[in-house]
């Protein structure tokens, strides 16, 4: 008895809709956030901009949109929307729902480099370890620091 050998199965096509979609509920098909209401707080905090103007989550997404998402301590991240969806579906097909821009992708790319490049750990030291005199005034600093005793 021969095998066959399996099929290479492709991820199912996208469940796109005509209709303008919320931007939170885009976010969550497009598996940016786990949860809605994450999609939501991110939005309130103001890390998000739809074609530059400030985002909020009832506002409706359409094709060709751009999305600038800023998240502390990362570069910003731009995305264009290629289709709308309203229910979350694999990963796969998440990912055709959008396409980041080619500076986003290489801003991500360099950060990454220098997080893996790392910090000097002698360039987050302001003083190093106390000296002798240090210690001596810590120790006359808690001789005569004043607590309130209630006896």
């Amino acid at each position: 008895m021969s095998r066959q050998p399996a099929e290479q199965s492709l991820p199912p096509a996208p469940r796109w809709v005509d209709h303008p979609v919320r931007l939170d509920k885009w976010l969550w098909a497009a598996r940016f956030f786990k949860t809605r209401s994450l999609a939501v707080q991110a939005i309130d905090k103001g890390r998000l901009e739809v074609n530059g103007q400030a985002a909020k989550a009832s506002r409706d997404l359409k094709p060709g949109d751009r999305i600038t998402w800023r998240d502390p301590g990362m570069p910003a991240r731009e995305l264009e929307v290629l289709g709308l969806s309203d229910i979350r579906g694999p990963a796969p097909v998440a990912q055709q729902l959008y396409r980041e821009t080619a500076a986003s992708l290489q801003a991500r790319e360099a950060a990454k480099e220098q997080r893996r490049q790392g910090v000097e750990p002698a360039a987050t030291l302001t003083h190093g370890r106390p000296t002798k005199k240090d210690r001596r005034e810590l120790a006359q600093w808690d001789r005569w620091s004043v607590s309130i005793d209630p006896s």
